[in-house]
């Protein structure tokens, strides 16, 4: 069988226009593989999570009956030592969480570090599902 003569041309071309494609995407438009987007994602939704139940540290924390006490013995303590105090306290434990606690403790601390004031908190009203 005889290839015609503008066949390696065209092949030629589009191979290179494929390989310039695949530089270009990968490297300035932004592709990952399959590999990477999973990644990607679940580190994404790790930090979400963190900063959720952050969230929540700092509402429990708050919600203490020496809230104002524990935020300065907070400050005082050392950089490293403050998701330590913040898992001591239990502020970091949220009921069917386990992994990522110290991730918690070190943003719930970072968080509450950085604030002059505590947030308020409303007090709970009774309802007829709470008492």
């Amino acid at each position: 069988m005889q290839i015609p003569e503008w066949v390696k041309p065209a092949a030629t071309g589009a191979a290179g226009g494929a390989v310039a494609l695949a530089i270009v995407g990968f490297g300035f438009a932004g592709w990952v593989t399959g590999g990477t987007a999973q990644e990607m994602s679940s580190k994404a939704a790790d930090e979400a999570s963190v900063k959720v139940i952050a969230a929540i540290c700092i509402n429990q924390f708050a919600a203490g009956p020496n809230a104002k006490v524990e935020l300065a013995r907070l400050k005082e303590a050392k950089a490293w030592e403050r998701d330590d105090f913040i898992e001591a306290g239990g502020w970091s434990t949220v009921a069917g969480v386990e992994n990522g606690t110290r991730k918690v403790a070190d943003e719930c601390a970072r968080q509450l570090a950085a604030m002059d004031e505590l947030p308020v908190m409303m007090p709970k009203v009774p309802t007829a599902d709470n008492g």
